[in-house]
């Protein structure tokens, strides 16, 4: 599994769309859009906010690991 399909699995997991996500990490949505496209990485602290949004750690978020 790639970052981008993670955060999508995240954010459906939760009956999110892409704009309340964005929203709630204080980005626009097309900016957000481009993660889960695989067109744009995060930067740290835009990881960091996404990882806190979902509740996992950052390794998970990152497909490092499979254990949240």
């Amino acid at each position: 599994m790639e970052f981008n399909e993670r955060i999508r699995q995240l954010r459906k997991e939760k009956k999110e769309t892409q704009a309340q996500v964005a929203e709630a990490i204080g980005i626009q949505p097309r900016h957000y859009q481009r993660f889960e496209l695989g067109e744009n990485l995060p930067g740290y602290a835009n990881l960091i906010a996404l990882a806190d949004h979902f509740d996992v750690p950052l390794d998970y978020l990152m497909c490092r690991t499979d254990r949240r």
